[in-house]
């Protein structure tokens, strides 16, 4: 018999079964799904519905669980087997050490990310910056972390998704910073401002529509694709905003943005023909170019 389907079939009246009997179970189950870290999902998800951290599963291993908490975590697995990611069923994501909600319509916040924002406020604290417009708010992690960390700047952040928008002014209030971020609905390409900022940070849309669809089925199938590709060469997003600095980047201001591997070329390219120089190029842990940073002139 199949392991998942003692699971689906078991009844609170007969066959019990423990904490440390189901993790195996749904172990078991996700590997054959082809399940990357299957006994750390299984864990995640078990924690999640008993509303306890994960290492305090090894201390309950003989609790039996009850119908309903059955019934919530075979919905659980069943949603893992078909790749949906983790951060979706588990509704929230940690980055930079604080905790994000996240669902269909915000892009996952990816570790590699946090290079960006050391980046940001380190250059922030040394040049005594005031202003940040963050282009592509998502679920608010660039600018929710910034405003976190950082005191005394105005930030601004846009999307063209209402949806996303909505996730982020969650995420904002949770995080206690709704009254230092300014959360707008635009499209780059219409966007104009009063005053010009002093930093621009962005994590663009980067993947090209030929890459796209060679991505995992937890990326194409679940992550929004407007957040992960130009439907263009992946290079769409950096013209656009090298072009917009002009207008919104204050004179010795900077620009930073995160890259894919084997972009770094091409894009300081950009950066220079639009008079962004002094560039600076950060390699994330795996030595890829991930980080890429000019000043305008």
């Amino acid at each position: 018999m199949h392991p998942f389907f003692i699971l689906k079939c078991m009844k609170n009246n007969s066959n019990i079964l423990t904490v440390l009997e189901v993790l195996k179970l749904s172990t078991a189950y996700l590997e054959e799904k082809g399940i990357e870290f299957s006994r750390l999902n299984a864990e995640l998800l078990l924690a999640s519905i008993l509303n306890c951290k994960r290492i305090d599963l090894y201390l309950l291993f003989d609790r039996p669980l009850d119908e309903n908490e059955i019934a919530a975590y075979r919905e659980f697995i069943s949603r893992r087997s078909k790749h949906e990611p983790l951060q979706y069923i588990l509704g929230e994501v940690e980055f930079y050490g604080l905790k994000f909600k996240v669902n269909k319509n915000v892009l996952i916040p990816r570790p590699e990310t946090e290079f960006l924002i050391e980046q940001a406020i380190s250059l922030v604290k040394e040049n005594n910056l005031k202003s940040i417009l963050d282009i592509g708010t998502g679920s608010g992690n660039i600018p929710i972390s910034l405003a976190k960390n950082l005191n005394g700047i105005e930030i601004t952040s846009i999307d063209v998704s209402e949806e996303a928008w909505k996730i982020a002014d969650e995420n904002a209030l949770y995080n206690k910073v709704n009254d230092k971020i300014k959360l707008l609905i635009s499209d780059i390409n219409d966007f104009s401002s009063d005053s010009k900022f002093d930093m621009i940070i962005s994590n663009p849309p980067y993947v090209s529509q030929n890459d796209y669809s060679n991505l995992s089925n937890d990326i194409v199938n679940y992550e929004p694709a407007i957040s992960i590709t130009d439907f263009s060469d992946g290079y769409e997003f950096y013209r656009i905003i090298t072009k917009k600095s002009d207008s919104l980047l204050n004179k010795g201001g900077f620009l930073l943005c995160e890259m894919a591997q084997g972009q770094s070329e091409f894009i300081q390219k950009l950066f220079l023909d639009a008079d962004l120089g002094d560039i600076n190029i950060i390699k994330d842990y795996q030595n890829i170019d991930r980080i890429i940073i000019g000043r305008k002139s």
